[in-house]
């Protein structure tokens, strides 16, 4: 349900954002995913090798597309232009909070212990070839070193309602000034848990609950290893 008076256009992508886990989104899809995000992410480093932010670039499919830009043109000038798009992006990364921004930072081996996140900064929308671009940064609250123990970055939605997944051409980067002896690469889930997900009804994610982390055996990781300076 929407705020009263909120403008509808501003909940378009919010829709699945802030409500993850509905079907009631989404009638005219079967089953789980509804949503299709492609993640490119940048880890931002500071001084002394510290890893400062996540700097997110997330690309929905054209379907969900379609329904989110309904009406956002609204000088009919027939281009969406960032500030035309800006209010949707403002909305989006203020929902996000409620589902941590579907960003887990952790040490390796240390899955149960994350990172607390600053709210986003620096976020727009674009809109390209017929798809909507989300782009935010998440500031680390305290920097962390990730000499001597990789950092992990898990991307994805616990209720499964948005699939997310790193494109397969540069999917994770450095950035700052102080990167060196850093390298990052993404790990896959098991591919015969999503092709058992495949098999799964929609009343079976009807049925999981607020704190169900379903969604977290889909999970490609970004693991950054540095080597000591």
């Amino acid at each position: 349900m929407l705020p009263r008076g909120a403008p509808s256009h501003q909940f378009r992508l919010t829709l699945v954002l802030a409500f993850a886990g509905s079907v009631a989104f989404a009638p005219t899809v079967d089953a789980h995913p509804h949503v299709w995000a492609t993640v490119r992410s940048e880890i931002v480093f500071g001084p002394n090798h510290q890893i400062t932010g996540i700097r997110h670039a997330w690309t929905f499919d054209e379907f969900y597309t379609a329904m989110a830009i309904e009406g956002l043109d609204t000088n009919k000038d027939g281009v969406y232009s960032k500030e035309e798009l800006q209010p949707l992006a403002k909305v989006n990364v203020e929902s996000l909070k409620d589902f941590d921004y579907f960003t887990f930072v952790h040490l390796e081996g240390e899955d149960d212990k994350m990172l607390p996140l600053k709210p986003p900064v620096d976020y727009w929308v674009d809109y390209e070839k017929s798809v909507l671009t989300l782009h935010f940064t998440l500031p680390l609250e305290k920097p962390v070193d990730p000499h001597g123990k990789p950092v992990q970055v898990d991307v994805y939605d616990p209720s499964f309602f948005v699939a997310f997944g790193f494109a397969t051409e540069k999917p994770v980067a450095l950035a700052g000034a102080d990167t060196k002896g850093c390298t990052a690469e993404i790990t896959l889930p098991d591919p015969e848990t999503a092709a058992d997900a495949k098999a799964l009804t929609e009343s079976f994610f009807s049925q999981l609950g607020p704190n169900s982390n379903f969604g977290s055996q889909f999970a490609q990781t970004a693991i950054v290893k540095c080597t000591t300076p």
